[in-house]
């Protein structure tokens, strides 16, 4: 019985309370779990893998660093610790490189541990706030968040289907944006054009409905495509676009197809004006006899054009 009481009391592992728990109160202990701002060195700072959104040094910029050096960096960016040492910069990457123009040694940091899929939904979720952003930007990071959330989606519990398809959705990466659902399949579709489409889209030289209708053609006809528009300086109207998508899913877009689709001019209806209608019965007995009713109307605006130098002369 003794024997069986030793082991009982000295066999069994307690948990016994570290001495910070001890000598610390709640409060503190809290207090050390939730996440602060450091400073962090912008030479250990690094720029997120794959990161589509580009740092300009634009008029923007400019003002950027200049604001940096009036009054600091306002907002703090977010990284995550690297493996090889450093930290990875989740958002912030704007400021990370005004800080570094703007002569400054530490940037205003939160570090948070993250996978790598939690990391790419809050990079595309804090870069898709701001204002200008280029359309190959938000579509490759809108592809980016879409592939994060259907792995995340495969990781998690599927038994609820409803769940599944809910995580698998184009409106999940839409929730928190300005874009629709179809706003933002339509700009994932931009992913599919050639790098020279692409750059013509951003430049504003291929308007964005139409460069979602060409997005469908193959990279073949993409190509000729390109070269077409470069050649002839030339861009297709919505409709046009959308004839070459019909004759490329039909297999009929030869070179010779594509230049007839890309020199068809839409129709030009210019707009009617008001017409003054009088029956032909109604005037008819003040002319001769046989006279054709473009006779008439010629000759009723000679009459109303004397009438009108006459009381013009009358009036003086």
């Amino acid at each position: 019985m003794a024997g069986r009481m030793h082991r009982s009391m000295y066999g069994t592992n307690i948990a016994l309370p570290s001495l910070d728990n001890l000598f610390s109160s709640e409060e503190e202990r809290q207090d050390a779990k939730l996440e602060k701002v450091q400073n962090i060195p912008v030479s250990e700072l690094y720029p997120f893998e794959g990161h589509p959104f580009q740092v300009r040094d634009d008029e923007e910029m400019d003002k950027m660093v200049d604001s940096i050096k009036q009054y600091g960096v306002m907002t703090p960016a977010i990284a995550r610790p690297r493996p090889e040492g450093g930290y990875e910069l989740i958002s912030g990457h704007r400021r990370h490189h005004g800080a570094m123009r703007a002569g400054m040694e530490t940037l205003p940091c939160i570090i948070r541990e993250m996978d790598d899929d939690t990391a790419i939904i809050l990079m595309v979720d804090s870069n898709c706030q701001r204002e200008h952003i280029l359309p190959s930007e938000k579509a490759k990071a809108y592809q980016m968040k879409i592939e994060a959330i259907k792995r995340q989606g495969a990781r998690s519990d599927l038994t609820s289907r409803q769940l599944g398809e809910k995580l698998l959705s184009v409106g999940k990466v839409a929730d928190g944006t300005a874009d629709s659902e179809r706003q933002v399949h339509r700009y994932i579709r931009l992913n599919e054009l050639i790098p020279e489409l692409q750059e013509m889209v951003d430049a504003n030289k291929l308007k964005f409905n139409p460069a979602v209708e060409i997005s469908y053609l193959t990279p073949e006809e993409q190509e000729a495509f390109y070269e077409y528009v470069d050649s002839n300086s030339c861009t297709p109207s919505l409709s046009q676009a959308q004839r070459l998508k019909k004759a490329s899913k039909e297999g009929s877009l030869t070179d010779k197809k594509m230049e007839l689709i890309m020199c068809a001019q839409p129709p030009s209806v210019a707009p009617r004006e008001q017409q003054l209608v009088i029956s032909y019965s109604k005037v008819e007995k003040y002319f001769p006899q046989g006279w054709t009713s473009e006779q008439m109307t010629h000759q009723i605006l000679k009459l109303l054009e004397s009438f009108h130098r006459n009381r013009h002369r009358d009036s003086r």
